[in-house]
């Protein structure tokens, strides 16, 4: 008899028990390298000793007073931020998907705060994923997330990915905002070009409308910078972020200018979980290792070595290997054929990773791995590749 759990997802059979680093076990002890991360979310791999320390003090002294009060990890996480971002103001959520909505929220009645509710229409790429809500599968426009939800809401405007003509002549009146992840993780690990990305933040400027960046994937460290916007040497005015900053524990965040945040006035926007005192303890543990000195270098080099080795497998499997795409270490492997077959034999071989569309075998492990690491998985994949090669043969 199966689980009453609704069959929303296909998992494989293997059941997780622990893990420790990059390393995660199963119950009956069978070992795996892990190189998908919970979805680039064990950004410090598993069982971290800070992380575990951070939580488990937390959890012995307060774990829960809701917004009504004021919660001093908060202030201090925020703060953190401040220090190291574009950003002057945040908001604390439990999800990628909460701090997605609060953004869409905040683009909207920024327009409005100035005098032009008519502004609405927030432009976003085809390939994006913004979360699971009603709004952001609007905002995203994948007809398959859309498929049985109903008529489609209202202002959202959906261009092609790198058709920057099209873009233009999509910013209307009714435009609010611009909403892009500078990586795209779902949509196939493409990495929008710096030009581009200072391009976006020029035209923003230029109609006056808001530049919103979905870092909820691409950002904490993952890209071998804080975000991965950084590395156009641009700023957005409102960004959304998950994933790894909680580094394990449901912790999101909506990043934005005091200027952008015009309308975001007591009353407009709240929630009963964000920002509870365990998930800013966890937080704040989190931000000091990725801020911490000669973190992201090693980042960076780690990085590099897994780039070269996905390039020797391109060189090796020409038959199966489109191109590599993405950056730092969020990477995807686009492929000929349906990525499943490589995702399973690499699975059986004792090597987690996730695919995305457009036949995309996506890897985005924590970023602590090293360079034994990379050999051990670069070794994995060669041989997933020639064990479905030799099937699709046969």
């Amino acid at each position: 008899m199966s689980a009453p759990i609704m069959p929303v997802y296909s998992p494989p059979e293997q059941v997780f028990e622990r893990g420790q680093g990059v390393e995660i076990f199963t119950r009956e002890g069978a070992r795996y390298l892990d190189f998908i991360a919970g979805i680039a979310v064990n950004c410090l791999g598993h069982a971290h000793p800070k992380l575990v320390a951070a939580l488990t003090h937390q959890a012995g002294r307060l774990w829960h007073t809701s917004n009504m009060f004021r919660v001093e990890g908060q202030e201090r996480l925020a703060q953190m931020y401040v220090d190291t971002t574009f950003a002057d103001l945040v908001f604390f959520t439990n999800s990628g998907t909460e701090a997605i909505e609060g953004l869409l929220k905040l683009c909207r009645k920024y327009h409005s705060a100035g005098g032009s509710p008519e502004r609405i229409d927030i432009i976003t790429f085809t390939g994006a994923f913004h979360g699971r809500s009603y709004g952001a599968i609007n905002a995203a426009a994948n007809p398959s997330y859309l498929d049985g939800f109903g008529p489609r809401l209202p202002g959202f405007v959906s261009v092609p990915f790198g058709d920057h003509e099209a873009l233009k002549a999509a910013i209307g009146p009714t435009t609010a905002a611009i909403l892009v992840e500078p990586v795209q993780g779902e949509g196939g690990v493409r990495a929008i070009p710096t030009q581009c990305l200072q391009g976006l933040r020029a035209l923003c400027d230029e109609h006056g409308i808001l530049l919103a960046f979905d870092e909820v994937q691409s950002g904490a460290g993952r890209t071998g910078k804080l975000f991965a916007h950084e590395w156009a040497g641009i700023t957005p005015d409102v960004m959304a972020v998950a994933k790894g900053v909680g580094g394990g524990f449901p912790l999101g965040a909506l990043l934005a200018t005091r200027e952008a945040a015009r309308g975001m006035t007591r009353g407009v926007h709240g929630t009963t979980y964000g920002g509870n005192p365990l998930a800013m303890a966890v937080g704040i543990a989190v931000w000091e290792e990725l801020t911490a000195p000669g973190f992201l270098d090693r980042v960076n080099t780690v990085a590099g070595h897994l780039e070269q080795g996905l390039a020797s497998l391109k060189d090796r499997h020409a038959d199966l290997v489109v191109e590599m795409r993405g950056k730092g270490l969020l990477r995807g492997i686009k492929l000929t054929i349906d990525p499943k077959p490589v995702q399973a034999a690499a699975r059986d071989r004792g090597l987690l990773v996730g695919v995305a569309g457009d036949n995309v075998l996506r890897l985005a492990p924590p970023l602590v791995i090293d360079g034994g690491h990379v050999r051990e998985a670069i070794g994995i994949l060669d041989d997933a590749l020639g064990a479905v090669r030799a099937e699709r043969a046969a």
